[in-house]
């Protein structure tokens, strides 16, 4: 399904924010968090420089959210995000109230809206979390791809 122009213009604000991270050694992963048309939060994968596990882009951006609206829960906000979410993510979607999540690219080993399991769709949930993915899929997996490659590059010294 091709993306609006309002999903680009979101996914697109999360791609730069996953290039920022990236720039700091961060897997480049971005998120927003975006309420009646409005970015209200925003955010990358930081737990790296954070030395914390949970900062995960989608996290960071729920964070946001929340201090800036006033309020933990964010029932009329959607979450836009360049990657599948993994599990803590997904949990912290549905305790957050979010509206639906937007990723872009899937991720085989640890997504958890489709590619590995729905932990959205978890019978014993009192709340769901709507979720679409593949929005700018393409843009989001080559910035990870080369994200990866460059890494191995290092990793690997000259020959």
């Amino acid at each position: 399904m091709p993306a609006t122009t309002d999903e680009e213009f979101f996914m697109r604000r999360a791609l730069q924010l996953a290039r920022e991270g990236g720039a700091l050694g961060e897997v480049p992963v971005g998120a927003v968090v975006v309420r009646n048309g409005e970015i209200v939060g925003e955010g990358f994968n930081q737990p790296i420089s954070s030395r914390d596990p949970t900062a995960h882009a989608e996290i960071v951006a729920l964070r946001d959210a929340a201090q800036r609206i006033g309020n933990y829960r964010l029932v009329d906000c959607d979450l836009y995000v360049t990657l599948e979410p993994c599990l803590m993510c997904c949990g912290a979607l549905v305790h957050a109230r979010v509206r639906e999540v937007v990723f872009g690219t899937d991720e085989p080993k640890a997504g958890s809206v489709r590619s590995r399991m729905n932990a959205l769709e978890m019978p014993h949930l009192n709340y769901r979390v709507a979720a679409r993915g593949g929005v700018l899929a393409e843009e989001c997996a080559a910035l990870l791809s080369g994200f990866f490659r460059a890494r191995r590059e290092i990793e690997k010294g000259p020959e």
